[in-house]
């Protein structure tokens, strides 16, 4: 008979291999909406997220389907971690009319309320009282919802940050405000935009534990951000998670990247890249071995990639549909 100890490790080692499926969705979905939009199928911006999937995975995907995320411009892992259905965020950023949003928001904008995805925002900073308001809904309400906004290290430097902040800890709102630090905000060096060494810092200015992580290790995302919910859900407050990461892109489409060198990408992508680091940890404690990772990868990718050749099928939103969903609707 198999001891305790053993049944536990073996219960991580699949919690483990499924958060790196879901890492590797999250990247493959982004390299192939990138391919689209080289081709000329994707109309819009976009904000890619790669090399920050362990933000996601461990903070959205540690949440209950009941809880709440606030996402913002660089949106797709947050969605896929929460739940979102990859088929039908394809279909939004394709324009289709089986897209989460009907193909009317577009990359910056999917929501998926039945998953708890309240949405994304292309205005930087708008998350923080959105989350705000959310998490008092919940307390007014008396569920133990709780409520995981993300944002840039840029968009602590916004008013509605401060004021969002200033309201949480007020009213001991159960809200997790997660930074995401990417070093950069566009093509500004964090260091030329504040003067602290942590953002986390910002917190005690309003009475809130301010915490500052790896944010390319997952198991200690996911422990952090485990932490917070629970101090949240039982009354004890916000907290402010700030995750020291990169993005391996650019800010947008149209980024050229010259205001960062390349031995610094380099070091980032070669020696931090928390899919690599991931796999190497479950390799070493020997949970899974090369040959099982690269066959995970390879299904993923035809799987997503099959997905786009069905989406590219699904029809396109009319004429007529410009008109809906502007007004609610009266049912009287």
């Amino acid at each position: 008979m198999k001891s305790k100890t053993i049944e536990i490790q073996q219960d991580k080692a699949i919690e483990e291999l499924e958060a790196l499926k879901k890492m590797w969705e999250i990247r493959i979905f982004e390299e192939l909406i990138q391919e689209l939009f080289e081709a000329g199928e994707l109309h819009g911006t976009m904000h890619l997220c790669i090399g920050q999937e362990a933000t996601a995975v461990g903070g959205a995907g540690i949440l209950r389907e009941s809880d709440w995320i606030v996402s913002t411009h660089r949106n797709h892992g947050h969605c896929i971690a929460k739940g979102t259905d990859i088929r039908s965020m394809f279909a939004e950023i394709l324009g289709k009319k089986t897209g989460t949003n009907e193909g009317k928001g577009g990359s910056m904008h999917i929501a998926d309320l039945d998953v708890g995805n309240l949405g994304s925002n292309g205005i930087v900073g708008a998350g923080f009282p959105i989350a705000a308001g959310a998490a008092l809904s919940a307390q007014m309400q008396g569920t133990d919802q709780v409520v995981l906004c993300y944002a840039g290290d840029g968009a602590t430097n916004e008013g509605s940050f401060h004021e969002a902040l200033n309201l949480a800890s007020i009213w001991q709102l159960p809200v997790i405000y997660f930074i995401e630090n990417n070093q950069y905000g566009m093509s500004s060096s964090i260091e030329q935009m504040v003067n602290i060494e942590k953002l986390s810092d910002r917190g005690k200015s309003y009475g809130i534990e301010g915490i500052t992580i790896d944010g390319n290790n997952l198991s200690l995302v996911s422990e952090t951000v485990s932490k917070a919910v629970s101090k949240a859900r039982k009354g004890g407050g916000p907290t402010l998670i700030e995750a020291l990461t990169y993005r391996h892109k650019g800010h947008s489409k149209s980024d050229r990247l010259i205001y960062r060198s390349k031995d610094e990408y380099l070091d980032w992508k070669e020696n931090n890249d928390p899919i690599l680091r991931l796999e190497s940890q479950l390799i070493q404690d020997k949970k899974a071995d090369e040959d099982q990772i690269r066959r995970l990868e390879i299904t993923i990718r035809r799987e997503l990639t099959d997905l786009v050749a069905s989406v590219k099928q699904d029809s396109e939103p009319t004429v007529k549909d410009l008109w809906t969903h502007v007004y609610a609707e009266d049912d009287i």
